[in-house]
C-alpha cells in the first residue's frame, strides 16, 4: 500500500471528525448555547450547506494549482475553522466557523479521491478511495466517540481544540508524505470541457443517487444521541460506546464496499442501497434497550459507508477524463447535501410530525429514492452506456 495513501487518509480522519463529532454533542450545544435541540441539529446541516458550496466553488478556483498545495491549504483552513469554532461565544458565531470549516472538506475529498486512485493499478481504484475513507470511518470509531467523551467532561469546546490539534498532525503528515512528483495537473483542461463531463445524464443520476440514499442515514444518524437517551434507554456516558460501535461497523462496510465496487459500481451501488433502505425501516424494532439498539447501530455503520466507494467510483466512472476532480467533489458535496436534506427532515419529523419513532421509516423512504435513480441508471447502460448526449453539449 503507498504511504501516500495512508497520509490521505490522516487528512480524512481529521475532517471526519470534525464533521461528524458534534452529533455526540447536540444536548451540550442546545444548553450552553440556549438553543434548541433542531438548532443544534441545524449545525449539521449548515456545515453539510457549506461542504456543498464550496467542493464546486474551490474545485474551480484551485484547478490551476499542484493537488498537494490544494490539500494543504485546505486542511490549514479547516484547522483555523476548528479553532474559531473553538473559541466561538455564541450560536451565530459557531454557525460562521463551522460553515467556514466546511469549505475545505468537498475539496479535499474530491481531489484526495483523484490522487488516491492514482497511486493503485486501474482494477484497484474503487478499493484505494475505500483505504482513504478508512479515514472517515475511522473518525466515527475514534475520534466521535472521544470527541463526545471530551464534550461530556470538558465541555463541547475543549471537542473542537482537540480536532484543531488533529488538523495540526494531518498537516504535517501530509506534507511528509504526499509527493510532489506527478501531482501537477498538467495542461489545463477547459473549463467548458470539465462542466461538459460532469453534466451528462449518468452523471448527475449518480449524485442524484448520492444525495438521496445519504439524506436517509443522516435523517436518523443527526439526532442518535436522543434516539438512544430517549428512546434506546442508553445512559448519557454510554452514547460514546454506541458510537464507537457504529464507527466500527463503518469501517467493516467501507472496506466492504471498496471490494464489492472493484466487482462493478453499479452493481454495488444498487446492492447496497437495497439493505441500506431496509436497515433504516427496521429502527423502530430495534431501538427497545441498550444491547440491541448497539447491535442496530453496528449493522446500520456497516450498510451506510457499503454504498460510499460504489456511489463515488460510479460517479467517477461515467465522468472520466476531463470532468474527474469536479465530478469526484461534487460527489463529496452530494454526500453533504444529503447530510442537510436528511437532518433537515429528520428535524421537521421530531418538531412537527411524528416524532423520534419515525425517522426510521422516512429516512427509508428517502434511500429508497436514491435506488429508484440507480434502478433508471442501469436502465440507460442497458440501452447504451451513457445514455443521451450530454446536456452541456446541447447548451453551452
Amino acid at each position: 500500500m503507498p504511504i501516500a495513501l495512508l497520509a490521505l487518509t490522516a487528512g480524512a480522519f481529521g475532517i471526519g471528525t470534525t464533521e461528524f463529532v458534534i452529533m455526540g454533542l447536540l444536548l451540550q450545544v442546545s444548553a450552553d448555547l440556549q438553543v434548541s435541540l433542531t438548532a443544534a441539529g441545524l449545525l449539521i446541516s449548515g456545515y453539510a450547506l457549506g461542504v456543498a458550496v464550496g467542493a464546486p466553488v474551490l474545485t474551480i478556483a484551485t484547478r490551476r494549482l499542484p493537488r498537494k498545495t490544494v490539500l494543504l491549504a485546505l486542511m490549514a483552513v479547516f484547522t483555523l475553522g476548528n479553532i474559531a469554532c473553538a473559541l466561538a461565544p455564541d450560536y451565530a458565531t459557531l454557525m460562521a466557523a463551522r460553515v467556514v470549516t466546511s469549505l475545505a472538506h468537498g475539496t479535499f475529498f474530491g481531489v484526495g479521491a483523484v490522487v488516491a486512485t492514482g497511486l493503485v493499478p486501474a482494477d484497484r481504484r474503487a478499493s484505494a478511495i475505500a483505504i482513504m475513507f478508512t479515514g472517515l470511518t475511522a473518525a466515527t470509531l475514534l475520534g466521535v466517540p472521544a470527541g463526545a467523551w471530551l464534550g461530556l467532561h470538558y465541555g463541547w469546546r475543549a471537542t473542537f481544540w482537540a480536532v484543531a490539534a488533529i488538523g495540526v498532525l494531518a498537516f504535517v503528515v501530509l506534507v511528509r508524505f504526499v509527493p510532489r512528483d506527478g501531482d501537477a495537473p498538467g495542461p489545463l483542461t477547459a473549463l467548458r470541457d470539465e462542466l461538459a463531463a460532469v453534466l451528462q445524464p449518468q452523471v448527475l443520476l449518480g449524485l442524484g443517487m448520492t444525495v438521496l440514499g445519504y439524506a436517509g442515514v443522516f435523517a436518523l444518524y443527526t439526532y442518535v444521541q436522543p434516539l438512544l437517551t430517549r428512546m434506546a434507554g442508553v445512559p448519557e456516558g454510554g452514547v460514546s460506546v454506541v458510537l464507537l460501535l457504529f464507527g466500527a461497523g463503518m469501517a467493516a462496510g467501507n472496506l466492504l464496499g471498496g471490494r464489492w465496487a472493484d466487482r462493478g459500481a453499479l452493481r454495488a451501488v444498487l446492492g447496497s442501497l437495497a439493505v441500506l433502505a431496509l436497515v433504516l425501516a427496521a429502527m423502530p424494532l430495534a431501538l427497545h434497550g441498550p444491547a440491541p439498539a448497539g447491535v442496530y447501530f453496528v449493522v446500520l455503520g456497516v450498510a451506510a459507508f457499503a454504498t460510499v466507494a460504489p456511489l463515488q467510483m460510479r460517479v467517477l466512472e461515467k465522468a472520466a477524463g476531463a470532468g474527474q476532480n469536479l465530478a469526484s467533489s461534487l460527489n463529496i458535496a452530494a454526500f453533504n447535501l444529503g447530510n442537510a436534506l436528511g437532518a433537515a427532515t429528520g428535524g421537521l419529523v421530531i418538531d412537527h410530525g411524528p416524532g423520534l419513532g419515525a425517522l426510521g421509516w422516512v429516512a427509508a423512504l428517502l434511500t429508497a429514492g436514491g435506488l429508484a435513480l440507480a434502478v433508471v441508471s442501469a436502465g440507460l447502460d442497458r440501452r447504451g452506456g451513457r445514455g443521451a448526449a450530454p446536456i452541456a453539449a446541447r447548451s453551452l
